[in-house]
């Protein structure tokens, strides 16, 4: 297991407060990792962490809106005042939806999903970069995708959209640093539930499409910390460009 270690690592989470984000940071955190707490709601935040902390773990918080550039300089600032050095894990999750048609939809509801999913994955990615390279940090971004980004889904054109984005900005990403020793990969979960879509797989539409799944199910959250860690860690010390897909075979019913 000294393998999947992140003792005396660092790893800053987005979108921390809640779902995916929340259980990211206590897989990271019990793997060993000092973990920054990143999102905009302070007070969800905090609670992340105590509940960390009193497991015998290592967390801060620190505020960050990842569609303002500033916010997230002055995150990435607070994180280097904190510990002396920048984080060398990154897990890009933060992440939104506005469904319907795409011919019904606002420019302005296109564009919050849009900035959040695929921009302020850029956004926080090459500030995070950046700090990794000035400290010759051999570093790991994970970007969290969706399998809805390899494979359309109806009334989700931007959230699809996004996500296809950030599949091939993980590989862009890739090329470009692996000269300086970091390395960037993606996560693309099936449907695991969480606050977002708890409604949704639980009406009669969502246990439609669940029984389309191969393995007749949807995933437990506790099935994304396999993945995480191996690419957190040195055991995926040799991947980069890489998008794991963890669906149940979702997607094997789309070919």
């Amino acid at each position: 297991m000294s393998l999947f270690s992140l003792a005396n690592r660092t790893a800053l989470v987005t979108g921390a407060s809640s779902g995916l984000g929340r259980h990211f940071a206590h897989v990271l955190a019990d793997a060993g990792a000092t973990v920054i707490l990143a999102a905009r709601r302070m007070d969800r935040l905090e609670e992340v962490a105590a509940a960390i902390t009193k497991k015998g773990g290592n967390a801060l918080t620190v505020a960050m809106d990842v569609t303002d550039d500033g916010s997230i300089v002055a995150a990435f600032d607070s994180i280097k005042e904190a510990l002396g050095r920048p984080a060398d894990i990154l897990v890009n999750n933060s992440g939104m939806s506005r469904g319907g048609w795409f011919r019904d939809m606002s420019e302005e509801d296109w564009n919050a999903v849009i900035d959040t999913n695929l921009t302020g994955v850029w956004r926080v990615a090459k500030h995070g970069a950046n700090a990794m390279v000035a400290a010759k940090a051999k570093g790991s971004i994970i970007n969290i995708a969706s399998i809805t980004g390899l494979h359309p889904q109806a009334m989700t054109t931007a959230y699809c959209v996004s996500k296809a984005g950030v599949d091939h900005m993980t590989r862009q990403m890739a090329l470009e640093m692996a000269r300086y020793g970091v390395r960037v990969n993606a996560i693309a979960p099936g449907y695991f539930k969480t606050e977002i879509n708890d409604e949704f797989l639980d009406s009669e539409q969502g246990q439609l499409m669940i029984r389309r799944i191969a393995m007749r199910r949807i995933g437990d959250i506790n099935e994304l910390a396999g993945p995480l860690l191996l690419l957190a860690s040195d055991a995926g010390s040799f991947m980069t460009g890489s998008t794991l897909v963890v669906d149940g075979g979702h997607l094997l019913n789309s070919l």
